[in-house]
């Protein structure tokens, strides 16, 4: 996978992103440590409506590029702005609604990995 220093400045440019537009309650997951993992950590936050999920989406793809020179590998979710996902392969985003993102829950289904919350 990608050296420290490059997977730590993607994730300071994706929080900027994420911060740029209010988006809420960063949690930055480290899956480095886990076996099978696919990718060496998840960036989750969440919105208050689908402009907003997708205002981040769109804040975090611009810082990236700028910062980084980099765009998301895949994208998914920007139809309806519930759940945007996008890989940049070593980190991937995980963009939700608020209810969306308790329903899944996905940081339980990780619960082995280092969680780290940003307080904005």
């Amino acid at each position: 996978m990608a050296d420290n220093q490059y997977s730590k400045d993607l994730l300071d440019s994706i929080v900027d992103g994420i911060s740029n537009v209010k988006g809420e309650d960063i949690t930055i997951l480290d899956l480095r440590e886990i076996d099978n993992a696919f990718c060496e950590y998840f960036v989750i936050c969440n919105g208050n409506s689908n402009t907003q999920v997708n205002a981040i989406a769109n804040a975090v793809e611009r810082q990236v590029k700028t910062d980084m020179h980099e765009r998301p590998f895949h994208t998914e979710g920007t139809q309806n702005a519930q759940w945007i996902l996008l890989d940049y392969t070593n980190v991937i985003v995980h963009i939700f609604q608020k209810e969306v993102r308790e329903f899944y829950d996905i940081e339980s289904l990780w619960g082995d990995a280092i969680e780290t919350r940003i307080e904005i």
